[in-house]
């Protein structure tokens, strides 16, 4: 009885991993068939048609030299790179002051952070659009960059679980050695927050990169696209080219997959040391 459990449950563990990778995949397998297809093709034959010719890839020379997307790439890689790195530095300076330093008003602050995520970001648009354009900053790449460098409060957990499992006597030995709260984070907390700081990397720079709407809204010009927004181009009034924007959708899922592979064994120990208490 107890054996026909366990097959049981492993036939239904296995079934189930097996549906959530074909839901996963079949989208990009419909992309990758239509941006190997011609337009009359596409229009000709189901999303699951496999393309006649395996080696058209005039789609892809298309959609990477009408969409500029080289200069999407080094646009998107500059967003990236400077809003990570800001959010990582301030996300892991909040964590610390609120872990390590005992003060009233530190759960109220918590809670305004959480509210903040609460708050539908589609109700502050407006407000927000004008505080960006007094600043002089639309049009401008830093305007996506000061709005992505916000207090991100998933960042801050993630550093706050890891700063639990750092023990408060290396802050207590630095001081008596007459380290400053500075040097303690600069060069004690943040060496040992390093998996969480790639976790976070990771999880806000796929946030930013694939970024379509704050890119589209504050830098309309056409040389500050981003790769979300290179996009757009093949999409017209009278009909849309989607065997290219689907090729080009391809082109944008190779630097992250390359970034994914690379890292992902950083991702799995840092959600992994973060939750252990």
């Amino acid at each position: 009885m107890f054996r026909l459990k366990y097959a049981t449950a492993n036939v239904f563990k296995y079934l189930t991993l097996l549906l959530g990778a074909f839901v996963s995949l079949v989208p990009i397998v419909v992309v990758l068939f239509a941006s190997l297809k011609t337009n009359k093709e596409y229009g000709s034959t189901g999303p699951l048609t496999p393309p006649e010719n395996w080696a058209n890839f005039a789609n892809y020379t298309k959609a990477f030299v009408e969409g500029k997307m080289l200069l999407g790439f080094g646009n998107t890689v500059f967003i990236v790179i400077v809003s990570i790195i800001g959010a990582s530095l301030i996300g892991s300076m909040i964590a610390y002051v609120l872990n390590r330093f005992k003060f009233r008003g530190s759960k109220l602050l918590m809670g305004a952070f959480l509210l903040a995520t609460l708050i539908p970001s589609v109700t502050t648009q407006v407000a927000t659009f004008r505080i960006i354009n007094a600043f002089h900053l639309v049009d401008t790449r830093f305007a996506p960059i000061l709005l992505y460098l916000g207090t991100d409060i998933i960042a801050v957990y993630i550093f706050l679980q890891f700063l639990d499992t750092i023990s408060e006597s290396l802050d207590e030995s630095a001081m008596l050695d007459g380290a400053s709260y500075f040097t303690i984070y600069g060069r004690i907390i943040l060496p040992l927050l390093a998996p969480a700081v790639v976790t976070v990397i990771i999880i806000k720079g796929v946030n930013v990169y694939n970024d379509f709407y704050t890119p589209f809204l504050y830098m309309p010009s056409e040389n500050l696209q981003v790769i979300s927004t290179a996009l757009y181009k093949f999409k017209g009034p009278y009909g849309s080219q989607w065997e290219v924007i689907c090729a080009a959708i391809m082109i944008t899922i190779v630097p992250i997959l390359i970034a994914f592979l690379s890292l992902q064994k950083y991702i799995y120990n840092g959600f992994a040391q973060g939750s252990e208490k």
